[in-house]
């Protein structure tokens, strides 16, 4: 087993040993030891030496009320300090200390494609109009309050400080001793939220992460973008050029979330230009105190008149107007009336004067200072603009159908959603082709359409640069998608807004090629979007309903035949992937999973989700977030220019045969065994995820209702918190043993050797088998299911046991992770502070169930830690949903 790396292994200690230092300091040395104890007991019982399990049940069950709060948020702790440093680790190994882990450089990819026969001039054309759109969603998976998020990012960059060899020994003590204050701090910080937060809450965390990471590594990643395609192709980057785009979901996804209004969102449009005006106020602060020259363009003399200093004269009046802007935000978010006169509200009264200053500058042959920090406001400018983010609407099909109904039936024209969807589409035309309004001007719609119409109305009424997609949930045919054509321009929409249809279960999926087809053929709709069409697919919904392994080759399809579409009409089709973190919901390493898309899927623009907990790993720290872009664009510049190998038709007999059986195996369970439901209730903590204020929505679409009515991340956090894992492999059990006994595996390794879509799934699908545990989802079952579910609780994990060993089968390997020992060993560190927290979280679920059957509440210390136990399986298994 591969040791972790020496500077990783010595950043765990340290930060170890100061979260020791802080618990014997309070609660004492008495709780020390006894956590001491229990880790012993953890590792023994990994060891499997005689006795060490009961050692460790024993050791927990014996603990005093007054010790679970302590013990458990040792545990929780400790995790989310070695998640720390390995997040810094992966920030340091990029720095070129240990070169067989880094991440493939920009300017190593583009000579690569070049020596794979790219031209220089086609490079440089799809690079310089590469569209990479990144959605921050809230779902929030993210367990960490916002307080400890600031505390962690202070403890990574004290260990970047420590990481130089010329420190004096005084410089690296006072680094330790703020390390040991802020470890001290977290420790003694509540790490769980008491109150859930709201729509706006959460906008304003997504906010926080472009003002503290993202807004500094945006440019940093352009300029690298920029010297790279220079040194690849003799251009650099366009001015322009916004190659990346941030999106956001949070106030803007009311699909099932009550609690998203139209007043929400237009609060999270302000609070958007808000935070931009007030960071781009800094840049300019900064921009004047460094423009300090004289020598100028006539252009920029026209403009600045006869001052001496004529730069700082210019951004003194953006700097003026900036001001303005922040103010008038800041006064409508507070209800005020305000004039805009003079504000700044298209893209244009905020890039103009920045570039008016770069050509100026060049003219004069300053290249040096124009290509210094006001290129980095130019292309901040140009990449985040006045809005700072691209809101999302998100909004469910038939909430729009409804709307349109209602207006039909008030002017007397029919029952709306009694016609057929020829008539509705012919009504629909008729209208989008008509000059006059429909809504009637004294029409009382009922409330929940009048949401509808007020979101639209507020829609209308941003700037294009605003707005990102109006994704339309359960999608299935042309009038869902001009439904919502009709309604914002009814709301007084004239820039037409990208309407996207999201396609989510199997059925969606199978469905979503003749849907698009049947849309595409709308010579209006086609003149509308301007050839150019999103489509989502969703991996969420997808899997919950079919299983992985036949979600995922399902999504395959969809996106082949979505593409074959676009291509028959000329449409230039971006797809805009609904990824999770975990692999139940198409997680995993990102430049992997694009480079594993169908060829011709991935043409220049990409749109991705990121989710919960993902966005602090992979974009919370500015070095990481400068990393993770690098990563996602030489993958889909990759997967343009040089996309893998088409399925052969041997492989497509393949997974249709695995799928066929995969699908079966998976329904039978979930959808046809009656104790499969009261079962999952059981054994999970899913009943009690509530009291985690994870997100703003709710947990379930329908108050009532099975697993079909349960949101995907919870469906996925429940197993993972008790390590069965069973939406990630459930049904690939049956198809690769099948498999094997039919004599297929030889087929399988070809498959994974030559395609990358099969390869990705296998590895995919090994990660979280290694992250499942037989033994710990006995003990749940053990002290939570009644004795008659017990036989179904038996066959899944003998089901799990035959999958991972038909995994090592066919991988031809004795262990898991035998080809990623890295990972392997970070989940071997992990396990001695994961352990006790499920064997606790089981006995603190069982204590929960029996005080609510007896109709009490059950102590409060219990309560906070069950909560803290969740947190901190959700932190050592480095996703939760």
């Amino acid at each position: 087993m591969t040791e972790l790396h020496p500077d990783l292994r010595e950043n765990v200690r340290l930060l170890g040993e100061l979260l020791g230092e802080s618990i014997r300091q309070y609660p004492g040395q008495e709780v020390y030891e006894l956590i001491e104890s229990i880790r012993a007991a953890a590792k023994a019982d990994r060891r499997q030496e005689s006795g060490s399990d009961q050692r460790l049940i024993r050791l927990l069950s014996e603990l005093g009320d007054h010790q679970l709060l302590p013990v458990t948020r040792a545990f929780n702790q400790f995790l989310n300090l070695a998640n720390l440093a390995e997040q810094y680790h992966g920030i340091r190994r990029n720095r070129g200390h240990f070169s067989d882990l880094a991440v493939e450089s920009l300017g190593e990819v583009f000579e690569r494609l070049k020596h794979q026969g790219v031209d220089p001039a086609e490079l440089h054309q799809r690079v310089s109009d590469l569209r990479i759109e990144f959605v921050l969603t809230a779902h929030p998976t993210e367990v960490a309050r916002r307080t400890l998020i600031m505390k962690y990012d202070e403890i990574s960059a004290c260990l970047g400080a420590l990481d130089h060899s010329d420190l004096l020994p005084s410089e690296r003590d006072d680094i330790i001793e703020r390390l040991r204050q802020l470890v001290a701090e977290a420790w003694n910080t509540d790490e769980i939220r008491h109150h859930r937060p709201t729509a706006v809450d959460e906008a304003k965390w997504g906010f926080a992460v472009i003002e503290n990471s993202l807004w500094e590594a945006l440019p940093k990643f352009l300029r690298s973008l920029d010297r790279s395609l220079l040194s690849a192709t003799g251009q650099g980057l366009p001015l322009d050029a916004s190659p990346i785009r941030i999106a956001s979901w949070m106030g803007g996804d009311r699909d099932g979330n009550p609690n998203v209004t139209h007043k929400v969102s237009e609060q999270v449009f302000l609070l958007g230009r808000w935070m931009a005006a007030d960071l781009y106020l800094r840049d300019i602060k900064a921009l004047r105190a460094e423009l300090s020259m004289g020598d100028a363009s006539e252009e920029l003399r026209a403009v600045a008149g006869d001052s001496r200093e004529p730069y700082r004269q210019v951004l003194a009046e953006l700097r003026d107007r900036l001001k303005k802007t922040r103010d008038w935000a800041e006064a409508r978010i507070n209800g005020q009336p305000v004039d805009a006169e003079g504000i700044l509200f298209q893209n244009h009264d905020l890039t103009a004067p920045l570039e008016l200053c770069y050509r100026s500058l060049l003219s004069c042959g300053l290249d040096t200072i124009a290509n210094g920090p006001l290129l980095d406001t130019i292309r901040r400018a140009h990449t985040l603009g006045l809005p700072l983010v691209r809101l999302d609407i998100r909004q469910e099909a038939s909430r729009h159908a409804e709307a349109v109904a209602e207006m039909v039936d008030y002017l007397g024209l029919g029952d709306y959603l009694s016609w057929s969807e020829d008539e509705r589409q012919a009504f629909l035309l008729r209208e989008l082709q008509s000059r006059r309004p429909l809504v009637p001007r004294h029409w009382q719609p009922s409330e929940a359409v009048r949401e509808v119409l007020d979101t639209c109305e507020v829609v209308a009424q941003q700037t294009p640069e605003a707005l990102g997609s109006y994704v339309i949930s359960m999608a299935s045919t042309p009038s869902d998608v001009l439904n919502v054509i009709l309604l914002l321009r009814e709301a007084g929409m004239t820039d037409p807004m990208r309407v996207v249809p999201l396609f989510e279960t199997l059925d969606d999926l199978s469905g979503a090629p003749d849907s698009m087809s049947a849309l595409f053929a709308i010579d209006w709709y086609r003149n509308y979007c301007q050839d150019r069409q999103e489509v989502m697919i969703g991996y969420s919904d997808s899997a919950k309903d079919a299983g992985q392994m036949m979600a995922a080759w399902a999504q395959y399809q969809a996106q082949e035949r979505l593409t074959e579409v676009a291509g028959q009409f000329g449409v230039h089709l971006t797809l805009f992937h609904g990824r999770g973190g975990t692999v139940g919901r198409g997680g995993g390493p990102a430049n992997r999973a694009i480079l594993s898309q169908p060829p011709g899927s991935v043409n220049g623009s990409f749109r991705i989700t990121e989710q919960g907990e993902m966005i602090r790993f992979k974009f919370g720290l500015p070095r990481l977030a400068e990393q993770s872009l690098t990563l996602y664009t030489t993958a889909v510049v990759e997967a343009t220019l040089a996309p893998p190998p088409a399925a052969q038709p041997e492989w497509r007999e393949a997974m249709d045969w695995l799928t066929c059986r995969s699908l079966k195996a998976y329904r039978d369970v979930v959808r046809e065994n009656p104790d499969f439901v009261p079962y999952f209730r059981q054994a999970t903590p899913e009943q009690a995820l509530g009291k985690l204020a994870l997100g703003s929505r709710p947990a379930r679409r329908k108050a009532t209702g099975g697993v079909e009515s349960l949101r995907a991340i919870p469906w996925i956090f429940a197993w993972t918190q008790m390590r069965l894992m069973l939406p990630s492999w459930l049904g690939s059990d049956v198809a690769l043993e099948d498999a094997a006994e039919s004599g297929l595996l030889p087929r399988l390794r070809e498959m994974m050797v030559q395609w990358p879509f099969f390869k990705t799934y296998i590895d995919m699908l090994e990660m979280v088998l290694a992250k499942a545990d037989l033994r710990i989802a006995e003990y749940y079952e053990q002290t939570l299911v009644e004795e008659p579910l017990r036989v179904l609780g038996a066959d899944l994990r003998e089901r799990l046991a035959v999958c991972i060993r038909q995994v090592k089968a066919l991988k031809q390997e004795d262990e898991l992770l035998a080809g990623a020992p890295v990972f392997a060993q970070s989940m071997k560190v992990r396990n001695p502070y994961t352990d006790p927290l499920h064997y606790l979280q089981a006995e603190f679920l069982r204590r929960d169930r029996e005080s609510e059957a007896r109709g009490e509440q059950v102590s409060e210390t219990v309560e906070q830690a069950l909560k803290v136990t969740m947190a901190g399986i959700a932190a050592g298994m480095r996703n939760t949903g």
